[in-house]
């Protein structure tokens, strides 16, 4: 895996990923930014919910779960002292469809808690405590 980031202009970059995506990142006014884009631990914390969403999806289509919906909201605390690293991190998933079993679905945060989500693992072996809570909603 291969990234960029390339500065642009006062605390703005662009990161470009290995697959040919790019993203603006920029930091808030009293640092010189000009808020055009997430902050670097903002785009940790994103990537983190993204690799443990796409794990509870694909586990619960594999389970032929019929999912209409389906994010993480996520809620960090960070040190408050340099380095500001994350110290907890909440995920709490929310997963709409139709007739989903309850089981399938908290097997499907374990999993992505325990075996697959290579972010969040690497971040709780670093000493982030992070926990998962979920919960179903039936699709109208």
């Amino acid at each position: 895996m291969k990234a960029r980031v390339k500065w642009s202009e006062n605390a703005s970059f662009i990161a470009e990923s290995g697959s040919g995506h790019a993203v603006v990142i920029d930091g808030p006014p009293e640092i010189g930014g000009r808020n055009l884009g997430p902050r670097p631990m903002e785009l940790v914390l994103m990537g983190v919910g993204a690799c443990s969403s796409v794990d509870v999806h694909l586990i619960l289509k594999k389970a032929r779960q019929k999912v209409t919906d389906c994010w993480v909201e996520l809620e960090a605390e960070r040190a408050e002292t340099e380095p500001k690293v994350f110290t907890a991190i909440r995920m709490h998933f929310v997963v709409t469809g139709r007739g989903l079993s309850e089981n399938h679905v908290r097997r499907a945060v374990e999993l992505s808690a325990e075996k697959y989500c290579s972010a969040s693992i690497m971040l709780s072996r670093g000493g982030v405590a992070i926990s998962h809570s979920y919960e179903i909603r039936e699709a109208e």
